[in-house]
């Protein structure tokens, strides 16, 4: 029997295509035989998509629209599309026609293979310079969690179980990262090589900003690996003044004089203190999350639903 299925697309500005994306996702999914749903959350991206969807919801009964009370951003988007999933099997494709819909039977298939979460690899990356940098740090924060094979095959476009929804359904930080939680569920991931087409509509909704905020966000929400590199700092700077101050003493006991210069002991300065405002960066950026946690704000809100819940749905 084939798996229920629920396809969860977060949507920003994204009118122009989802039209488009919609026909080919039920034509490439109808035929596999199973239960269906297209659960579109809308990230309020200001423009017309959020009527797109609603006429989609009116034609198409599989069709379910979410729209959030405010921009949250992607991740809390698909957080909030995978919690009102009602389907065993959830896949998470972006809005963009950049992910084919004609692959998701290639991740269904690797999924049925016996693992719990399976993304699609491009083989090529076809964005631009600053995504391919923030998605490498994202990447390398995930390999303490994920192995580096797994977090080095991350993408947008997954397929996984519902049923780890369980281990963060009590997750309430407002920073949010689907791949990490999915770690909390299970260690069994997997990929598939897929392609990627180019983006023929639109602009991309990661501006420059936005990219370094979720690079950090990763960086320090899920990661103390920024801990661990002030701590190495910590401890290698102060082997350094060590060895400076070693070398004052010898050559005061050996010559009778003092290191003269001001440059000197105005550089040795000025790397420790930077040292330390570094390291204070970091545990402040710590003491935020924690801050922002202790307020229980949520991940995100929901303002309109075009289909609320059926009794005998499945709920995270």
């Amino acid at each position: 029997m084939p798996p229920s299925l629920s396809v969860v697309i977060p949507c920003y500005r994204s009118r122009a295509t989802l039209p488009e994306l919609h026909a080919r996702l039920i034509a490439a999914l109808e035929p596999l035989g199973g239960p269906l749903e297209i659960v579109l959350v809308e990230d309020c991206g200001g423009d017309d998509t959020w009527e797109v969807i609603q006429d989609l919801a009116r034609r198409d009964p599989q069709v379910r629209g979410i729209k959030l009370a405010r921009n949250y951003g992607q991740h809390n988007a698909l957080l909030c599309g995978i919690r009102a999933a009602r389907h065993e099997v959830i896949v998470t494709i972006d809005d963009d026609l950049q992910n084919p819909p004609e692959e998701i039977p290639k991740l269904l298939a690797r999924l049925a293979e016996g693992h719990d979460v399976v993304y699609g690899s491009p083989a090529k990356e076809t964005h631009g310079f600053f995504r391919d940098m923030a998605s490498r740090v994202t990447k390398l924060a995930l390999q303490g969690a994920m192995g580096v094979e797994s977090a080095s095959k991350v993408s947008a476009f997954r397929a996984f179980r519902a049923r780890l929804r369980e281990a963060f359904a009590d997750y309430r930080s407002p920073s949010v990262n689907l791949d990490v939680l999915l770690t909390w569920g299970s260690t069994r991931f997997a990929s598939v090589a897929v392609r990627q087409d180019d983006r023929t509509v639109g602009d991309s909704g990661y501006t420059l900003r936005k990219l370094i905020n979720h690079a950090i966000n990763m960086m320090t929400g899920f990661s103390v690996l920024p801990l661990q590199i002030a701590s190495v700092l910590g401890i290698t700077f102060g082997v350094f003044g060590l060895l400076i101050l070693a070398y004052v003493l010898v050559r005061y006991l050996i010559s009778g004089s003092a290191v003269p210069g001001f440059t000197f002991l105005a550089s040795i300065i000025t790397i420790f203190s930077g040292v330390q405002l570094f390291a204070l960066g970091v545990f402040g950026e710590y003491l935020a999350r924690m801050h922002f946690r202790s307020m229980e704000r949520p991940p995100y809100t929901t303002q309109h639903d075009t289909r609320l819940p059926r009794e005998g749905d499945i709920h995270a």
